[in-house]
């Protein structure tokens, strides 16, 4: 059984509004505490942000979620199931991908084998059926490639279809790198900071593509440093500040906290209002 059927297994069938389950993380390096008592949830369907200034301990978070580094204490659920401690395989088997700061394809490779690799890391078929090109790995390279069509039709790529990906703009690479994430079906896929490094043009084409995504049902979690990136884009926004959770609400709500204008302005509104 794979860790996705596992999570589906102890979940026992029951259904669940939050895909993502997160509760009261701890994380520390050297008596530093990095992530300290950090609980929030992705509703299924969302798309939710996670900001917070330098140092707020956001990366280590989705590190932790993610199976990318060990975290000191806390659960994390998906789908109900604990993945907890779980290899990173193990959960992007589960169904949590994840995109990283610094863009990861092959640039050699056009972005339809770009996007194969993605699906045959995930397909059912093995070496051996790939070898006797059995009838499952026929149907899971069809399946793939409807769904890499699908994909590029999406992030607006498909004249790229063939043509190596190192000849894309970092914006489009970055598209390419979220299509592959997307190639399983997982529940959910966490973005670290999806247009770090993007011009502004592209940055607006990310944001339309991300909305198209989600609603045609995919669910996102979003680290990034732009505010107005994820203000403009997500339902539910989750703020970070030396280690906890300083505020989560709508981005009307965020935008109106006092206590994160002075997380990430250093000084609080009525302070500067005095000063004036």
């Amino acid at each position: 059984m794979d860790a996705r059927a596992e999570a589906d297994a102890d979940a026992g069938g029951t259904a669940v509004s939050a895909v993502l389950e997160v509760r009261d993380l701890h994380k520390a390096y050297a008596g530093v505490r990095a992530v300290d008592g950090v609980s929030f949830d992705v509703q299924a369907g969302s798309i939710t942000g996670l900001i917070g200034p330098n140092g707020s301990g956001k990366s280590t978070t989705i590190d932790g979620i993610s199976g990318f580094q060990p975290l000191d204490s806390g659960t994390v659920r998906l789908g109900g199931a604990d993945i907890t401690g779980m290899a990173s395989h193990r959960i992007a088997r589960a169904g949590l991908m994840r995109t990283f700061q610094t863009v990861r394809v092959y640039e050699r490779l056009s972005l339809r084998e770009n996007l194969m690799i993605a699906a045959q890391q995930f397909d059912a078929a093995g070496w051996i059926d790939e070898l006797l090109r059995t009838k499952r790995y026929r149907g899971a390279i069809a399946a793939g490639e409807a769904r890499a069509r699908e994909l590029t039709r999406m992030i607006g790529l498909m004249k790229y279809w063939e043509a190596p990906t190192g000849i894309l703009s970092y914006g489009q690479k970055k598209l390419v790198a979220l299509a592959a994430a997307l190639m399983p079906k997982p529940r959910i896929v966490v973005l670290d900071e999806p247009v770090a490094g993007v011009n502004p043009t592209r940055i607006r084409e990310v944001e339309e593509v991300l909305q198209t995504l989600n609603a045609a049902g995919e669910t996102f979690l979003i680290v990034e440093h732009n505010v107005e990136f994820i203000t403009t884009l997500c339902h539910h926004v989750i703020v970070l500040d030396q280690g906890r959770k300083l505020s989560e609400g709508s981005a009307e709500a965020i935008h109106a906290d006092a206590r994160v204008l002075e997380a990430y302005l250093g000084v609080a509104p009525e302070l500067e209002e005095a000063e004036a």
